[in-house]
């Protein structure tokens, strides 16, 4: 291949083929190596080792533990390795702080390594970890929550094990392929972004990870996509949702989740586009484990802000006096009502505004009031902080499917003068690098 215009050259040549053995692995599952390189003088150089942090979103660490990992060596970030492999690996970037490279084979096997069930693994981006045995996937997963931790929070504390998904396989209630606008009148590929890519597809005819009321349906919703080409002019995303054994390609109509709690089951309706937790089978405990850590203060009133169509509220709702849910989007507000009637749970209420001014319209005492908050990606911004803050419940938990921004605003909550009483991961996303954590504060 022809070499990119602006490659840089130190410390490996482009396509250079190197022996490497595999450390460890970043929160994006990317297998870690360490180079130790020579100098002009023939010594030993490793160069500025902030590499494993922003690969890790943790930033620039500039404390002992840094200085510590500069001494051991250039890193090498290689996909679909696993610790403890000997892998032989090609260079295509070197950054100011590492290099990344492919792998080309794997030389000496971990005896973690398992065949994935996938034939488009290391292609599609999708999943990171079907070649890594379901136990060590939970383990490294919080292993990786205890370095967020240390690193981004300055906190050394006990994370629990993940809870497992009672499902490996086959438990995503929802997928979202794309494809590229029609060239000529034809559909190319439909699927999801090639691993390591920003726009290139690869082609997903059957996603082991889906429902199979998903992959049941997905050969014809392809094929009807591919046959009506002329409708669409620009590119695209298929909705593929399952519900109550079918499955909903439109946004707008309404579909089903029920949820099984101590106190019976919750059934939820809300639109098909918008957001639902969507592996069903770890909700029960998934929402116990936050109903049992809410209610275990003493608490007798609950705030669930960026409550959505009222997954939390209505599902720890018997554990509390009064409950009072806060979505920005009256729509989602809404749907949270009407299951609160569906379901017959009469003391709970919804707010539609934004999240960033709750605190308004609770009358509930602080010292009374536990709050859970499930903020998107990006994490709590500094407004809902304050806010809260000067609110000051009894006791907070906060979920998150971004650990990295959960650490940071933990930062917040202990200098606002709470303390981290809990660490649990959850993995709702089996044979991925996600997951979602849960963390409990309290004053």
């Amino acid at each position: 291949m022809r070499k990119p215009k602006k490659f840089n050259p130190h410390p490996f040549d482009y396509h250079q083929e190197i022996e490497l053995e595999i450390l460890s692995l970043s929160n994006l599952g990317v297998g870690i190596a360490r180079v130790q390189l020579e100098d002009q003088d023939g010594h030993g150089s490793q160069g500025n080792q902030n590499n494993q942090g922003n690969q890790n979103n943790q930033g620039n660490q500039n404390n002992q533990g840094d200085q510590d990992k500069a001494q051991q060596g250039w890193v090498v970030f290689v996909p679909h390795t696993l610790p403890g492999e000997k892998v032989l690996a090609r260079i295509f970037r070197n950054d100011k702080s590492h290099s990344q490279a492919d792998l080309v084979d794997v030389l000496v096997p971990s005896a973690d390594r398992l065949e994935p069930q996938c034939s488009l693994f290391g292609r599609c981006g999708g999943c990171q970890y079907q070649h890594l045995s379901y136990d060590k996937q939970l383990a490294w997963k919080t292993r990786q929550v205890e370095e967020l931790l240390e690193h981004m929070a300055g906190v050394h504390t006990d994370v629990s094990p993940a809870i497992p998904s009672p499902r490996q396989w086959g438990y995503r209630s929802k997928i979202t392929p794309h494809f590229k606008r029609p060239r000529d009148g034809k559909i190319g590929d439909i699927g999801f972004l090639l691993a390591g890519q920003r726009s290139h597809l690869v082609d997903v005819p059957h996603c082991p990870i889906a429902m199979d009321e998903i992959n049941d349906a997905l050969p014809r919703i392809r094929e009807e996509t591919r046959n009506n080409a002329k409708a669409y002019k620009k590119d695209a995303t298929l909705l593929l949702r399952a519900t109550e054994g079918r499955v909903e390609t439109n946004h707008r109509n309404p579909i089903s989740e029920t949820v099984t709690t101590d106190a019976g089951d919750i059934t939820f309706h809300f639109l098909a586009g918008d957001f639902f937790q969507n592996n069903p089978f770890i909700l029960p405990a998934f929402t116990s484990y936050v109903a049992e850590q809410a209610s275990s203060c003493g608490a007798r009133y609950l705030v669930d802000a960026y409550c959505g169509s009222g997954l939390f509220s209505l599902c720890l709702a018997h554990k509390f006096k009064q409950v009072a849910g806060v979505e920005v989007s009256e729509t989602a507000a809404d749907w949270a009502r009407r299951n609160a009637e569906l379901n017959k749970i009469d003391n709970a209420s919804f707010l539609a505004s934004s999240a960033e001014a709750i605190f308004d319209d609770i009358s509930f005492p602080a010292e009374e009031t536990a709050v859970v908050i499930d903020p998107p990606r990006k994490g709590c911004n500094q407004e809902f902080l304050e806010q809260l803050f000067a609110f000051s419940p009894k006791k907070v938990v906060y979920i998150s499917c971004n650990p990295a921004t959960q650490m940071r605003d933990l930062s917040e909550f202990l200098l606002a003068g709470y303390q981290l009483t809990a660490v649990q991961p959850f993995d709702l996303f089996p044979q991925t690098r996600h997951l979602e954590c849960v963390i409990v504060l309290e004053k």
